[in-house]
């Protein structure tokens, strides 16, 4: 093949042999660097266009919000051009809008609204009125709002008094809800799928609830296995992660909570770029080590960790260089770290998953122990596959007996 002259030495007469300045290692090393650009221009350009999509969104939203805008404007110029006649109210005890409620016919006084709700305020008699139409027209005011608005009026009886009257309901009714969604949970690909539509469906009643809120989100990550679109994984994923956001910000001594947060974590960063899949990995770390501390005796914390610790030794040479470059304390693990917690599992629950036991294998091999890899191998054999992951483990272990024979 013909060589430029640029890659001749500047020395060379014209009969010199071409030779290549890069020796075979350096080749794969500027292959690899090379690669990673790529990589990361496909991922630049993904984000992209994420972004474009979220700016017509956002384009969208800014439209209807002028158009409403301006309905409301058109609305209020013809209540000043066509004024309704009624008396004036001079209450101006307070200057603020509160609410009581009526029980009963409806009361034919000004301040009183067509639904049984009362008003009391300083403001004008547009204003008044505005509220007014608004209550008995367009009826935008949702029960939750009232509720809320009516905490501080002064004819309620305290706060702290209201929901002892529901505890006992509510906590029955919670009980029973959570019994069936755990049983559903260790069901099949149906059940699960039940189980979240039934925890969905009961999402107002029990939202502030910490056992139902971490359950919710274990739903949103059977879904996330359930599911093959890209997309509603990535619904699902991140709708979990946002509801034990908020769950952790008050139950932060909950192992169930961490657990299941940094599973959801790790199920977000397998859509995102590189860095932000390595930043995911030290919060998944994070929060299963705050589990592991709060619930020392669950096999499946260590199991999670266990599989944390094999990934990380297994990282890549490209990927080590990433988290090198964008941490200044990179993740450290062996594969001996993994060991330990795998077999922690099956000290805490003998035959607690057939994955596990295939990472025994694995972590045995890799370190060069090829009877007790086949040990385990065997023992991995005698579990059946339960899960979705244990059908997938099953394919590493066919494999890994094959290279065993050979």
């Amino acid at each position: 093949q013909a060589v430029p002259g640029a890659l001749l030495p500047a020395s060379a007469g014209h009969g010199a042999v071409p030779s290549p300045l890069l020796r075979q290692d350096e080749q794969l090393e500027l292959l690899e660097h090379l690669d990673f650009v790529v990589r990361n221009v496909a991922e630049l350009r993904k984000e992209v266009e994420e972004l474009r999509n979220s700016l017509q969104h956002l384009a969208v939203e800014v439209v209807g919000e002028v158009r409403t805008h301006l309905e409301e404007t058109q609305r209020m110029t013809r209540r000043r051009r066509f004024p309704f006649p009624r008396e004036r109210s001079d209450s101006t005890a307070s200057s603020s809008i509160y609410f009581t409620a009526s029980s009963g016919n409806a009361n034919t006084d000004d301040g009183e609204s067509e639904g049984g709700y009362s008003t009391a305020n300083a403001e004008s008699d547009y204003d008044r009125e505005s509220e007014r139409e608004s209550e008995e027209g367009e009826d935008e005011m949702s029960c939750d709002t009232v509720r809320t608005v009516r905490r501080d009026s002064l004819d309620l009886t305290p706060e702290d008094e209201s929901p002892l009257v529901m505890d006992s309901s509510v906590e029955e009714g919670l009980g029973q809800l959570l019994e069936q969604a755990d049983r559903l949970h260790g069901g099949d690909e149906q059940d699960r799928r039940e189980g979240f539509q039934l925890l969905l469906n009961n999402k107002l009643a029990y939202a502030g609830q910490r056992e139902f809120l971490w359950r919710l989100a274990r739903a949103h990550c059977d879904m996330w296995e359930l599911t093959e679109d890209a997309d509603e994984r990535r619904s699902y994923a991140t709708g979990g992660k946002e509801e034990l956001e908020l769950a952790l910000q008050k139950w932060d001594q909950s192992a169930e909570c961490h657990q299941w947060f940094a599973i959801l974590c790790g199920q977000v960063s397998e859509h995102e770029s590189i860095p932000k899949r390595i930043q995911a990995g030290y919060v998944f770390k994070e929060h299963i080590d705050k589990a592991i501390a709060l619930k020392p005796q669950d096999p499946q914390l260590y199991y999670l960790l266990g599989r944390w610790c094999y990934r990380v030794a297994h990282l890549g040479w490209l990927e080590k260089r990433t988290v090198s470059a964008l941490f200044e304390t990179p993740p450290t693990a062996t594969v001996q770290d993994a060991l330990q917690n795998f077999l922690r599992v099956e000290e805490l629950s003998p035959g607690f998953s057939k994955a596990g036991r295939v990472y025994i294998a694995k972590c045995y091999r890799d370190l060069g122990n090829a009877s007790a890899a086949v040990l385990w191998m065997d023992l991995a054999s005698e579990l059946p596959g339960n899960t979705k992951e244990d059908a997938e483990i099953e394919k590493e272990l066919e494999e890994m007996r094959s290279v065993c024979e050979e």
